[in-house]
């Protein structure tokens, strides 16, 4: 497993961020996934996304400071991922954060994992581009 983590300054309240983000939001944010079903469910949110042929469930939980996620089952890009983001005040701004641990679990572990990862990170970095675009 690798663990990938970016974060951005970004001039805004924390209540604008909140308003901003939601599971079906931070898969469209992402950009490798089209959020086609969200499902409320008693201990969080299920997204079904798809892209192409391939289709996933990412399921949700709210936390006081952001949202906790990871793929349901084996049917995605990863074998596992899990994803935390977090914001708190900074300065005259939140600082946000994503951080997340893939792995693909194919041999050459060490490697296939380590492509994971690259691209694990640059879904984040979509992901923070489009936040910071939606807040203008």
């Amino acid at each position: 497993m690798r663990e990938v983590e970016v974060s951005r300054f970004l001039r805004a309240t924390v209540p604008r961020i909140e308003r901003a983000l939601s599971p079906a939001t931070l898969v469209e944010y992402e950009g490798s996934f089209t959020p086609r079903e969200v499902i409320e469910l008693d201990d969080g949110v299920r997204v079904i996304a798809g892209a192409g042929g391939l289709e996933i469930g990412l399921f949700f939980e709210e936390r006081e400071d952001g949202y906790r996620y990871e793929q349901e089952g084996g049917a995605g890009p990863f074998e596992k991922m899990e994803t935390t983001i977090t914001y708190a005040p900074e300065n005259e701004g939140v600082r946000v954060r994503m951080r997340s641990t893939v792995t693909l679990d194919l041999f050459p572990r060490r490697l296939t994992d380590r492509v994971a990862a690259w691209k694990r990170e640059a879904e984040l970095e979509r992901a923070l581009d489009a936040l910071e675009a939606e807040l203008g």
